[in-house]
């Protein structure tokens, strides 16, 4: 053989050989799957609520839980609605400067006390002036996080609610489109103890209720965060995790103070866990 020749036969046969292992299909979609890169930690924060529990307490406790989440490092935080007691100047201006010392991105759902237990076109107005979109997507490594605004579901508003539904709607399909799993953010939880429970002030009423449920079925939503129940909620909904966390003012039952730490590990796959809050709390 004359090995001269050989040589770049053999060099070419080794390139085409390797260039096929690495786009095999099967090959990178396991590449993906150990990529550590793909693993993510976001915080999930409930009803800061400034004035729930004294307005100076509720601006320490926040105030506490900006400083421990940043050396935390997460990738973003997600605050579950009722931002503040009472919609005003103060109130929306001190949540503000608060939630501007955060070092990583901070997204927020809007509650009740923050649009109204009525929500008016007023209300919406002052709100999406004084905080910002009260609806909304975001995307992160895979994952679509739609941010949804339950007082347009808990107390319709003709034509706020029908645009708000148009969107959501397509935000789902949207993410259904590309694959990516959904986490969807609000404040109301659809329901507290079972999914055929009737209304209540803590949940959405049923015929709504059973429609969203479907189309979370239907549009793979992995997750539901929720706050305004002041007290931890767990539970699962035929694998979706529908999770009511800790809040920074107050909880009814006498849990302490925190927040929820989730991590994605994979695609879909979430998990979650407790956070107390961290630090003194002077007493004025």
């Amino acid at each position: 053989m004359n090995f001269s020749r050989a040589l770049p036969l053999l060099a070419a046969t080794a390139l085409v050989a390797s260039l096929a292992f690495i786009n095999h299909p099967g090959m990178a979609e396991e590449v993906a799957k150990e990529d550590p890169s793909k693993e993510f930690t976001f915080i999930q924060m409930c009803d800061t609520q400034l004035g729930m529990g004294g307005y100076e307490h509720d601006v320490q406790t926040f105030e506490l839980a900006v400083k421990q989440i940043n050396k935390m490092a997460p990738d973003f935080v997600l605050i579950c609605g009722d931002l503040v007691g009472k919609a005003n100047e103060k109130s929306f201006a001190d949540f503000n400067r608060i939630k501007g010392g955060f070092k990583i991105p901070c997204h927020c759902a809007a509650g009740n006390h923050d649009v109204g237990n009525k929500p008016t076109a007023e209300s919406l107005k002052n709100y999406r002036e004084k905080i910002g979109k009260d609806y909304f997507t975001l995307e992160h490594k895979g994952y679509t996080f739609v941010v949804a605004n339950t007082q347009l579901w808990k107390a319709p508003l003709k034509g706020e609610s029908e645009k708000h539904d148009t969107w959501f709607k397509a935000a789902l399909k949207s993410a259904k489109k590309k694959g990516s799993p959904v986490v969807v953010v609000t404040h109301y939880p659809l329901f507290v103890k079972e999914p055929d429970e009737k209304e209540n002030y803590y949940n959405i009423e049923p015929a709504k209720r059973k429609e969203l449920l479907n189309l979370f079925k239907t549009n793979g939503v992995v997750a539901m965060l929720a706050g305004h129940t002041h007290k931890l909620v767990v539970n699962d909904y035929e694998g979706i995790q529908m999770v009511n966390g800790e809040t920074t003012s107050k909880n009814f039952d006498k849990r302490p103070l925190g927040f929820r730490k989730w991590t994605a590990k994979e695609e879909g796959k979430l998990s979650h866990e407790y956070v107390k809050l961290a630090g003194e709390i002077s007493k004025k």
